[in-house]
């Protein structure tokens, strides 16, 4: 097998697309992990990812050797490697910013500490919600973020507040030390070179839902 170091050395230099078919493909494979299968070709996760056998075995190529010619992939040690290279073997401390309607249900998602995402604290501007409780998980005022950065040492931010407030709170991210920021305001944040980020705009996802729908019988 090839080694590598790191799956933040990869991650600079595979595309987005990439990266999302690693992540469903370890859906997959944790399927059926749990349903006790030892093997799975490339055919079959090409066909659960809509995607080629072709695809998915370039998709791996990048990261090493995986498998057996006739025997497929060995689904216990590929499941740790995909978890490995997507650096999910670690825990991730999370910060959200914002405890309106999508901070709070992003905060009792269970589905992130399943993965390793913890998150660890989550701040408001309003004096009325700050003091208050979620998840076990006090809301504190925004302007204890950098202070507390320092001691909590948060890696991924979570910005979920209207847009008018969204690069103030990067800005304020930035300068706390965190790295990556995933922003669910509609609209786009000016960050430093080395902060990775990643917008969620529903706007646009439902759009795209939108043209899909109108172009179905054309």
């Amino acid at each position: 097998m090839k080694n590598f170091t790191s799956p933040l050395f990869h991650l600079k230099r595979v595309p987005d697309s990439t990266v999302r078919r690693l992540s469903l493909y370890l859906g997959f494979l944790e399927e059926l992990e749990q349903r006790g299968e030892a093997t799975v070709s490339s055919d079959v996760l090409a066909r659960l990812g809509g995607t080629t056998s072709a695809q998915v075995r370039k998709d791996l190529s990048i990261f090493g050797s995986f498998g057996k010619r006739g025997l497929g992939y060995f689904v216990p040690e590929l499941t740790v490697r995909l978890r490995d290279i997507l650096g999910l073997g670690r825990d991730w401390h999370v910060v959200i910013v914002g405890a309106g309607k999508i901070g709070l249900a992003l905060a009792q998602y269970p589905g992130f500490r399943e993965k390793g995402f913890q998150v660890s604290a989550l701040y408001d501007a309003s004096p009325a919600k700050v003091g208050t409780t979620v998840n076990s998980i006090q809301i504190r005022n925004i302007k204890r973020l950098a202070s507390d950065a320092c001691t909590e040492h948060f890696d991924i931010g979570v910005i979920a507040v209207p847009a008018e407030g969204a690069q103030s709170v990067a800005d304020t991210m930035v300068a706390a030390g965190i790295k990556a920021i995933m922003n669910f305001a509609p609209v786009q944040i000016a960050v430093p070179t080395d902060i990775v980020t990643r917008t969620v705009n529903m706007g646009l996802e439902f759009e795209a839902l939108s043209f899909a729908l109108a172009n179905l019988s054309k």
